[in-house]
């Protein structure tokens, strides 16, 4: 092994042995019930997410370019979440008067943006650890930063679907919209997703689910794909 293949070995370790000391909140893990200090008041995570859909979204810091637009979108997008019955929390790692403060540009910046949902102040950067919303190679002078990560929490409190972006790359609300209409409807008829789905399109009925319940949970009908094997478990409807 070389000088530089050596090094280059040391450093991918390095970075795996960080990585590893992450939390492991996950798809399909309780969120922690968390007493939160926040934009609209102190909160427990529990009462405020049980019974419905959150989506707990967190940012590297305040007065930040892409930040800044992205909280801007989620406030201009909130009554379509809201109409899904999907709450809103937001979180960095500033204090409660900076958070206050960055509000103002963040309604100037975005067209009709009403920032209505609560921000998490996390100035001692203790809760993005316990909700692994850390990003390992990200710091300032005080330690690590939060990653732009992104949690939709079901009613049941558990973890649904995680997305994680670096610093440099703003998320896409219809994206979340789409993901969260998925989930509610997997939620509550027996089917999945296909690729390139968007809200209308055709589902696909769960392979679990024989041609004969199928035709009873699905009056409306399904088409299945004829495919080369012959295996009839392509099958789509809609809901």
């Amino acid at each position: 092994m070389t000088y530089k293949q050596e090094h280059s070995h040391i450093d991918s370790v390095s970075k795996v042995s960080k990585l590893s000391k992450m939390p492991g909140l996950t798809i399909g893990d309780t969120i922690p019930d968390l007493d939160l200090e926040t934009t609209h008041g102190r909160i427990k995570l529990h009462p405020f997410c049980a019974g419905g859909w959150t989506t707990l979204f967190s940012h590297p810091g305040d007065f930040t370019p892409v930040c800044t637009t992205e909280l801007g979108k989620m406030a201009q997008y909130s009554k379509e979440f809201y109409q899904r019955g999907v709450k809103l929390l937001g979180l960095s790692c500033d204090d409660l008067e900076s958070h206050k403060e960055w509000i103002k540009d963040i309604e100037a910046h975005t067209p009709d943006a009403k920032v209505d949902y609560p921000i998490i102040a996390d100035s001692k950067r203790e809760i993005i650890k316990q909700l692994n919303m850390v990003d390992p190679d990200e710091k300032d002078s005080c330690g690590n930063l939060p990653s732009r990560a992104l949690h939709i929490v079901g009613p049941d409190l558990k973890i649904k679907l995680s997305f994680l972006y670096p610093a440099t790359t703003g998320r896409n609300m219809d994206e979340v919209l789409r993901v969260i209409e998925s989930l509610q409807k997997a939620s509550q008829f027996k089917v999945a997703t296909p690729a390139n789905w968007k809200p209308g399109d055709p589902v696909v009925i769960s392979p679990g689910v024989t041609n004969e319940q199928a035709k009873e949970m699905f009056p409306q009908g399904f088409e299945t794909a004829d495919l080369p094997s012959k295996k009839e478990y392509l099958r789509f409807t809609k809901v």
